[in-house]
């Protein structure tokens, strides 16, 4: 699927960086918020998105696609062959927003939530046409950070998963299908469980905000950016590889070690600790300083993974690398260029072809 024209239903965090990313690719947006600061916010996310590309594309980056500003949930998916929702974490909203979405969408439009927990099946009774919404789960920065979860509801159709795993595909992106319908899905529990500990070793004196970030960017964060958590763990087995290292810290998991069933009240005083340690953590730096030295950190950790294996590029580096040849490709041809789907494969494997 080419996505002709997008719609964009909240212009919150993760809305703005669904809009940059559409629009970087040379895709018109229609964008509907009821906040009156929609604009300013998204412009922001915009200014910040566009230097990222630069640094990215320095050589010239495609015509961006129109940005337009509808009055209702009607006008701005009138037209539209991508939908992606992104409004608060409110099951009800979640029903008044798609109904509308779906009452007045094209029939065969492609619906997709950035929700981050909500099961599609819970949220599709709001519609008449609830085989075509999936969930289209994202991370933080959107414009830079490829994944993207797809998740079908009971109600969802494998035409409309293909649909959205090549919509998603043709901006970039890295879309992972979701086997089973779970809440959360997999991305946010793994953070959920890591979340938890955290907030247990500041709440206990253990560590601090600060230190604990360290220990995480300083060790297993440089490992993850670049392999997940079992391709690292099977190294650490050795040359018997992950049979080793199961039957080695196997036992380790009988071990009261973490609290991940167990969470630390929730109440003023928690939120004031880790909120003045992370103020004392970021000092002079406002969050715009943050984004940008998180977004440039981000943009040179892909480029360095994209000239690795041989020049080839691994992981999300070699999803980077071809990222930047389709850019560089829809600034040659000029305004009227729409983004076609990048191919990709895992490095080490041979590619395969994309289902239609």
């Amino acid at each position: 699927m080419t996505i002709h024209k997008a719609a964009a239903i909240g212009g919150g965090v993760i809305g703005a960086g669904w809009v940059a990313r559409l629009v970087l690719n040379g895709i018109d947006v229609s964008i509907y918020d009821p906040d009156p600061e929609a604009s300013r916010k998204v412009g922001e996310v915009m200014k910040g998105a566009r230097r990222a590309y630069k640094k990215m594309l320095p050589t010239g980056l495609p015509k961006e696609g129109r940005i337009s500003y509808a009055k209702t949930i009607a006008e701005a998916v009138g037209g539209a062959d991508f939908i992606q929702e992104s409004v608060p974490e409110r099951l009800d909203v979640k029903h008044k927003v798609l109904a509308e979405i779906d009452a007045h969408a094209p029939k065969d439009a492609l619906v997709g939530s950035s929700t981050s927990g909500i099961k599609p099946t819970d949220m599709q009774p709001a519609m008449k046409r609830p085989e075509r919404l999936v969930v289209g789960h994202p991370f933080n920065p959107v414009y830079l950070l490829p994944l993207v979860e797809i998740v079908g509801g009971e109600k969802t159709s494998k035409k409309f998963i293909e649909r959205a795993r090549e919509a998603y595909a043709s901006i970039g992106m890295k879309p992972v299908v979701i086997r089973k319908e779970i809440e959360a899905f997999v991305g946010d529990r793994l953070l959920e469980a890591a979340w938890r500990e955290a907030l247990w070793l500041v709440k206990d004196g253990i560590t601090t905000v600060e230190e604990l970030d360290d220990i995480m960017r300083y060790s297993f964060g440089l490992r993850w950016a670049q392999m997940g958590m079992f391709q690292v763990y099977r190294i650490a087995g050795g040359e018997a590889g992950m049979r080793h290292f199961m039957a080695q810290f196997g036992p380790a998991l009988k071990w009261p070690w973490t609290k991940l069933m167990d969470v630390p009240e929730f109440n003023d005083e928690l939120v004031d600790l880790i909120a003045k340690q992370s103020d004392e953590q970021a000092g002079d730096l406002s969050i715009r300083d943050l984004e940008k030295i998180r977004d440039d950190n981000l943009v040179a950790i892909m480029d360095v993974l994209s000239r690795t294996n041989k020049g080839k590029g691994w992981g999300a580096g070699a999803l980077h690398k071809d990222y930047v040849k389709q850019l560089s490709r829809l600034a040659a041809k000029g305004s009227n260029a729409k983004a076609e789907p990048t191919k990709t494969a895992t490095p080490g494997k041979p590619k395969k072809k994309q289902k239609v």
